[in-house]
């Protein structure tokens, strides 16, 4: 029993001494002057300069204030913290508590690992939690980025940064802003959070949350983002881009504008090729481009839109309809060349002008680019236009082909149907009452328009005409061969190009959490012992958490106020 006691105790006297142990040092010249440093040893370099060591942390200096009691003590001139093989310090001023294992080193602080060096005005670290720390501005350099910021915080076994506040990231290629920033530096990985822009020649991007792997140069940015290319802005729930690739792609509630086109694309689901020029849209897909003091809008299951500013084609693809306040249509695909002003709509197409309805196997719309006005209009093969008679029945003309013109105001004025063209049309008196049905047929045909019913009609070359009594003429004969009127498909608002869509079903975005709010400087306890020895330089304010020290809540202010103050700091002056 007694040997049990006996190797108890030393087991404990053991334990004891390993959690206190103290600091070694060596210098070439020690002494003390009790009236200034009470209980504290004044070391010097004479050779050699003054050396600390302590559980795996060396320092060297030129002179130091040792207080061996408290294990704490003030390093000048020349310091240099060395942690292991990966973390070496170097600054003017250093101090150390071998209790806390807590130090703070000033003026020209230079932190340097593997992977990256650190320049501030002054730096805290922390060796329990294997943290540095600094408030008053600093930079790191990496191989490929250098990083400034107001406030910053190093995790070393993390390999991770992160900055607050003004923080730049300057790369080669590229320049980021950012309220927030969190670096891991053995990946090259940065997440943005508050108003953040990346910057290049080529491209900008805005975001309020975001990730961006700067060895690869590609990132997937949500809240709130953009990105801006020479004459497009990208915008959309959630973003992915590579620069390498010059591609971008987008998800749920995008939004295209073309600044040079003035048009605005829309969709759920968008790929950008800058390189290209080109755009790919899909999910409620839809394009709106600018004439004159008017509309048009595109909606097709798929769209693309292709080509320079100056020769822009877009394709629709799929259920296409087309919408402005004077005409409408739908087909199965959709070609317009801005350039030309020429529009395409193959097949089953189908236009609507005032209250008439034409269809045929092709439709060609010609716009005026210089003067954004509607020029004419040709229909190929089965060319077919049907009015719906004022009070009964349908006035019809069809052939194979027609070649329609348009008014100053974007009205139908003129039609002209060739080659076995044939007519069906309801005459009336000016007060409305019938005077007959007219059965015509004709090599040719031109019909005029005068608010926006039929005021003339003209047949060229074998002609053959029957006007009939109504009674005279069976209902069953009042219709052409082909006949089709689709009148209740005819699109009267915007909103009826989604008519006959169903419901979406858009993907959930998978987010980035915001970092977890944790502070350097812990709440201690009156019982514990204080980071820096009662001898420091450093004021217990310093070491408290402050509320610019770190920023987590969605509710970042912009930074693009100019007059916006500086955060403050407590420059720390040394005191030789």
């Amino acid at each position: 029993m007694r040997y049990t006691f006996l190797i108890s105790c030393l087991l404990f006297v053991g334990l004891g001494f390993s959690q206190t142990k103290k600091i070694d040092y060596t210098s070439d010249r020690s002494y003390k002057d009790e009236q200034k440093y009470p209980g504290a040893f004044i070391l010097s370099k004479v050779n050699n300069q003054v050396y600390f060591n302590h559980e795996g942390i060396e320092v060297w200096c030129d002179q130091a204030i040792f207080y061996e009691k408290d294990d704490f003590f003030k390093a000048y001139g020349n310091v240099r913290m060395k942690q292991g093989d990966t973390v070496n310090m170097t600054s003017s001023y250093a101090e150390y508590n071998g209790q806390t294992k807590f130090a703070f080193a000033s003026t020209d602080v230079r932190l340097t690992t593997p992977s990256n060096t650190l320049t501030t005005d002054t730096l805290f670290f922390n060796r329990i939690k294997q943290e540095s720390f600094y408030r008053s501005g600093g930079k790191v350099k990496d191989t490929a980025s250098t990083i400034t910021s107001v406030v910053g915080r190093y995790f070393m076994e993390q390999e991770k940064f992160s900055f607050n506040t003004n923080v730049v990231v300057t790369n080669p290629d590229y320049v980021i802003n950012s309220q927030q920033l969190d670096f891991y530096s053995e990946t090259g990985n940065a997440y943005l959070y508050g108003p953040s822009t990346i910057t290049s020649e080529t491209s900008k991007i805005y975001c309020e949350r975001g990730y961006y792997d700067t060895r690869n140069d590609k990132g997937y940015f949500v809240k709130n983002s953009t990105v801006y290319y020479e004459n497009r802005k990208l915008q959309g729930d959630s973003i992915y881009f590579n620069r390498n690739e010059s591609f971008a792609s987008a998800t749920n509630n995008i939004k295209v504008t073309d600044t040079a086109n003035q048009s605005v694309i829309r969709g759920h689901y968008a790929e950008v090729f800058r390189d290209r020029d080109s755009l790919f849209i899909t999910k409620r897909a839809l394009a709106s481009m600018k004439q004159e003091q008017d509309s048009i809008h595109i909606h097709s299951d798929t769209l693309m839109i292709t080509g320079k500013p100056e020769n822009r084609i877009i394709r629709g693809f799929y259920h296409s309809k087309m919408y402005k306040s004077d005409m409408s249509g739908k087909c199965d695909s959709i070609h317009i060349n801005e350039k030309t002003g020429l529009t395409q709509m193959i097949g089953n197409p189908v236009v609507w002008s005032a209250n008439s309805q034409m269809t045929g196997d092709s439709i060609h719309l010609i716009n005026d680019p210089t003067t954004e006005k509607m020029d004419s209009l040709k229909v190929f093969n089965n060319a077919f236009m049907i009015q719906k008679d004022s009070i009964e029945g349908y006035n019809q003309v069809k052939g194979k082909e027609m070649y329609g013109l348009f008014s100053d105001d974007n009205q139908l004025e003129e039609a002209n149907f060739i080659k076995n063209t044939e007519t069906i049309y309801y005459s009336r008196n000016e007060d409305g009452s019938l005077i007959g049905i007219d059965k015509a047929i004709s090599s040719s045909i031109k019909i005029l328009f005068e608010e926006k019913g039929i005021s003339d009609i003209y047949y060229y070359t074998d002609v053959e005409s029957t006007l009939y009594q109504e009674s005279d003429f069976p209902k069953n004969a009042r219709r052409l061969k082909n006949f089709n009127w689709r009148g209740d498909e005819k699109l009267t608002r915007k909103e009826d190009l989604f008519a006959e869509d169903g419901p979406i079903d858009l993907p959930k975005i998978k987010g980035i959490p915001l970092p977890k709010d944790e502070n350097f400087f812990d709440e201690r306890k009156e019982e514990d012992p204080q980071l820096l020895n009662e001898n420091s330089r450093l004021t217990p304010d310093i070491l408290e958490h402050r509320e610019t020290d770190t920023i987590t809540k969605d509710s970042i202010p912009p930074t693009r106020n100019k007059n916006r103050k500086r955060l403050p700091f407590k420059k720390i002056k040394t005191d030789h």
